[in-house]
């Protein structure tokens, strides 16, 4: 697949979630993105409201342990939204799917989705703890919770962010209903194209320059 850098940078979400983020940080996270010319920037909800002019505003919920009540996590949709957010990436009790309770992340997704209105909802499934198995029944999870994408990973679970093969499982599990983020440890252009060319139609980069750095 080929990709000009505009073209990439307009599938990139530019984030900043560590958790000693400033506001300085963060609105050079918002000059640089500008710059960079990318779709959203991913800021941490307790940094809003922000000024994202000409970029879409998207905030985590849950994260990063997936292990917050669901009504907390709805509760922190909800406000993130009202104070600007366009879209949500939430995080799933990881826990429950390993377990193989579908049930509990399904209504843990339904929460978040009737927290936000009509706010874009991703989910991310933490693709690296999960067996094959666990993957396709949360994407369909996800998809029947009315999420609009599902997303590899949080980037900070200690078994690994995004991988092209759950990329792939995941884009064939959603068939192009749902949007499918590759987040996680994706560092260099090649990294990028590969989840791309998986079936990934987002990317989330905490370096974003570098990556598009290697296309003119």
């Amino acid at each position: 697949m080929t990709l000009t850098r505009a073209a990439l940078a307009g599938m990139v979400d530019h984030t900043l979630l560590k958790p000693e983020a400033t506001t300085a940080d963060v609105n050079a996270l918002i000059e640089e993105g500008r710059e960079l010319g990318v779709l959203a920037v991913c800021v941490s909800p307790s940094m809003l409201p922000i000024r994202a002019e000409g970029m879409l505003t998207a905030v985590v919920a849950g994260f990063p342990s997936g292990k917050h009540h669901s009504l907390i996590k709805g509760s922190e949709a909800r406000l993130a939204v009202q104070q600007g957010a366009d879209e949500v990436d939430m995080v799933i009790d990881v826990g429950a799917a390993i377990a193989g309770d579908y049930n509990a992340v399904l209504a843990d997704i339904v929460t978040v989705r009737e927290g936000i209105g009509n706010a874009v909802l991703k989910v991310i499934i933490e693709s690296a703890a999960l067996s094959d198995e666990a993957i396709v029944e949360v994407c369909r999870a996800a998809e029947t919770a009315g999420a609009n994408f599902v997303k590899t990973s949080t980037g900070f679970h200690p078994a690994g962010g995004a991988s092209v093969e759950a990329v792939r499982l995941m884009a064939e599990t959603v068939g192009g209903r749902l949007g499918v983020k590759a987040s996680g440890g994706i560092r260099t252009t090649e990294a990028a194209l590969a989840m791309i060319d998986a079936g990934a139609t987002r990317l989330g980069l905490s370096g974003t320059r570098a990556v598009l750095d290697g296309l003119s």
